[in-house]
């Protein structure tokens, strides 16, 4: 579906279910140089199972008018004017990369607006290598082949996909070789620009689901160290031999993750 969000028209993946504000609903947040297609199992899963599911496209990317964000606090009030435009007083939502980094930042800016967040592949600080910054502003692909060769762990770099016939680092290439000029190197200064993660993640009050990959080179679990003890209420998952690419890499164990989270954990909140 297209909505508009502060005069341009964003898209959002519904899941194959038509939207319904008065369900509960979960706002699913791609990382950089993504858009709402790397969340295709898991969104569509809750759309068929009693959620109404926003896969966004954030502005600039996709099919979403408007440019890109260069800063995490930006992107992290879009989302608050997203769900403004949806008349949706109260969310879930799941964040990748960048995308986490917003979520985590909006959570903490709108208490109020948020039921519960999880945050796949966050880093903060998330920094961000000088070539690979130079090569996206000069739209050069070596960036795009730079992080898809950083992205996947050793394992699934030529193989290993749990769909026969796809080849994981290919499919990621072409889609962010479909971005606008710009979109990228925007994405990677609001990365790099980031340093209130950690005041951010003592300032969440919903329960926190965080999904790292073990081999993620991107944004090494180190690197969550801190503001994952900043966290007052959080569950931690850690993917074996997964890279950043935690939706492509380990799609069913990334669902499983967010179907326990998001709705066996609502179901005992009902119950108690």
């Amino acid at each position: 579906m297209q909505v508009d969000v502060n005069g341009c028209s964003t898209y959002a993946y519904t899941g194959g279910r038509d939207f319904d504000a008065s369900r509960p609903s979960i706002v699913f947040v791609h990382g950089a140089c993504n858009d709402h297609s790397v969340w295709a199992l898991q969104s569509r899963y809750f759309a068929h199972h009693g959620r109404n599911v926003i896969a966004v496209d954030t502005p600039g990317h996709g099919r979403s008018n408007g440019d890109a964000h260069s800063s995490v606090a930006d992107l992290a009030k879009w989302l608050t004017a997203l769900q403004d435009a949806l008349a949706i007083e109260r969310a879930a939502f799941v964040g990748h990369s960048l995308g986490a980094l917003a979520v985590l930042d909006m959570s903490a800016r709108k208490p109020d607006r948020v039921s519960r967040i999880a945050l796949l592949g966050p880093s903060a600080p998330m920094p961000v290598a000088d070539v690979l910054l130079d090569a996206a502003k000069k739209n050069d692909h070596v960036a795009f082949e730079l992080i898809t060769g950083w992205s996947f762990s050793a394992g699934h770099q030529l193989g290993g996909s749990e769909q026969p016939g796809i080849w994981m680092r290919g499919s990621a290439l072409r889609l962010m070789e479909r971005s606008r000029p710009g979109a990228l190197y925007n994405d990677l200064l609001a990365c790099r620009d980031y340093n209130d993660g950690v005041k951010a993640a003592g300032g969440v009050r919903c329960p926190v689901l965080v999904i790292l990959g073990q081999r993620d080179l991107m944004a090494p679990p180190a690197n969550a160290a801190l503001f994952i003890d900043a966290l007052a209420d959080k569950r931690v998952v850690t993917l074996s031999d997964c890279g950043h690419s935690l939706m492509a890499e380990a799609p069913r164990a990334v669902l499983d993750a967010l179907r326990d989270f998001l709705c066996r954990t609502a179901r005992r909140a009902k119950t108690a």
